[in-house]
């Protein structure tokens, strides 16, 4: 889920109380918080071909927007966006190393704009207005597009450095949603429980089918090969668009993707139990080995103790307030999104949530963003085996099993990745005991490329191992998945 930097899951403040309900209360917390066959770009062509710099660029329309801005830019990757105002480094703060490299050497177009909504959490640009998104078209293209949603409750920005910078710089075109809403209060977005979970889906579709269009007025041609990515959330979107519309895709690449199931699984179901019994296993005491024992049945793995303090403070009790709030919000009465950091027994504490209990509505609310496994297009699955936000044995090892179930096993490869966990800047707190991420997404976008093209088949499922004694800069650059 991805809670963001200051505050956790937005950028901006807490929003202004509804007035029939009282204030979510103000919550300060520590700064912590697809294709060609090869990765080759296109050859250079004279100018006035379509590959000419920013060429075509007051020609084209994104189908469906209320608003476009086109610009044309010597730079597309962070190394230039952030000086130029075409990103936002507070979106994607936290989510990478502070050593990753940053490619540069990508002129081309970046379109940013909006589509028809009615909320209004999104500020970038000054708008005031959600369902943004950002385009990317290099001048020099592979033949590729990329799309992805946004991790948490993050804008269209917070994928520019863990995957946009990487992807562009293989010559990929690339857009991205903010989903539809933003921030800690996004549940506000909707009239029904589930609206606005609901509406990530229909943006990231709405914006590829767009995105593809726009594509093909700039290169003259459609891409020959389309595929999605994300993490947290997006890696959520990513599994729900192979599910439901197969026909957009290539294929994609899942980095840890939220699961969402009626029947549990889901966050609401491990969430709880962390608020409840961490308390007691961090006062010590004659409790504190029960409360650990209890912290493990409920699917924070054992020897990830290190990186309970840290969750508990971030991110368990604002992403069980907000996600509960979302989809249950009768069961804390007229308060919105709970008491943080209730102790049990409060009425209406998240801590003493129990979401088999609650009623048919509820999950039926739940069954309406629901996964079921059936993918329709190669996927490849990975997450770290030491996520506590979304601890693997309740994610994705469910998903995979769900996917085999579904008659879906030929379209899967999940890759349990040792010592990964859901925040990669974790790692430069923990540089001995954690391995970052992104290097493995990238092998796995390698792996889909190859896979696509039928030139290898990825390998089986399995846990890649950390290299021992592997220095932080190889950690940092490498990840092999075989």
């Amino acid at each position: 889920m991805l809670p963001h930097h200051s505050p956790p899951l937005g950028r901006r403040p807490w929003p202004t109380r509804r007035t029939r309900r009282t204030a979510l209360g103000a919550l300060t917390l520590a700064a912590a918080c697809f294709l060609l066959v090869t990765p080759a770009t296109a050859a250079p062509t004279a100018p006035g071909t379509p590959d000419a710099h920013c060429a075509g660029r007051i020609r084209l329309h994104v189908p469906g927007a209320t608003r476009q801005q086109a610009d044309c830019l010597d730079e597309l990757t962070t190394a230039g966006t952030v000086a130029t105002g075409h990103t936002d480094p507070a979106d994607y703060a936290g989510l990478t190393p502070k050593d990753l490299p940053t490619p540069s050497g990508v002129p081309g177009i970046q379109i940013d704009g909006y589509f028809p909504d009615s909320s209004t959490t999104n500020t970038n640009h000054g708008w005031h207005h959600d369902a943004q998104f950002v385009i990317r078209l290099p001048d020099h293209w592979n033949g590729g597009l990329v799309v992805a949603g946004t991790p948490g409750n993050r804008e269209q920005y917070a994928n520019d450095r863990a995957i946009a910078d990487w992807v562009l710089a293989r010559g990929y075109a690339y857009a991205a949603t903010d989903k539809g809403n933003t921030g800690t209060a996004f549940f506000r977005d909707g009239r029904r429980p589930g609206d606005a979970i609901a509406e990530w889906n229909t943006r990231l579709t709405q914006l590829t089918r767009a995105a593809r269009t726009v594509v093909a007025q700039r290169y003259h041609r459609p891409p020959a090969r389309t595929l999605a990515t994300g993490l947290s959330n997006g890696g959520y979107l990513v599994r729900w668009q192979l599910e439901n519309h197969p026909e957009l895709y290539d294929g994609g690449v899942d980095w840890e993707g939220t699961l969402w199931r009626a029947d549990g699984p889901n966050p609401l179901t491990s969430l709880p139990a962390a608020l409840r019994h961490y308390p007691a296993y961090a006062a010590g005491g004659p409790g504190a080995a029960e409360a650990r024992a209890v912290l493990h049945r409920a699917g924070f793995p054992a020897g990830s103790e290190f990186l309970w303090p840290y969750h508990h403070q971030v991110y368990w009790d604002l992403t069980q307030r907000i996600y509960r709030e979302e989809l249950d919000p009768g069961y804390d009465g007229a308060t919105e999104a709970g008491t943080p950091f209730c102790a049990s027994g409060t009425p209406g504490c998240d801590a003493d949530y129990d979401y088999a209990a609650r009623p048919a509505a509820v999950h039926r609310a739940v069954g309406r963003i629901a996964l079921t496994g059936r993918v329709g297009k190669p996927l490849i699955t990975l997450q770290g085996t030491l996520d506590v936000l979304l601890p693997i044995s309740e994610d994705s090892d469910v998903y995979a099993r769900m996917v085999h179930e579904a008659g879906r096993g030929s379209l899967l490869r999940y890759y349990r990745v040792e010592d990964g966990t859901h925040t990669d800047a974790l790692t430069d707190a923990f540089p001995g005991r954690l391995r970052p991420m992104v290097p493995c997404h990238r092998s796995a976008f390698e792996a889909l490329e190859r896979w696509i093209a039928r030139d290898a088949v990825p390998p089986a499922d399995h846990t890649v191992p950390r290299p021992p004694d592997a220095a932080p800069a190889t950690l940092l650059t490498s990840c092999p998945l075989s």
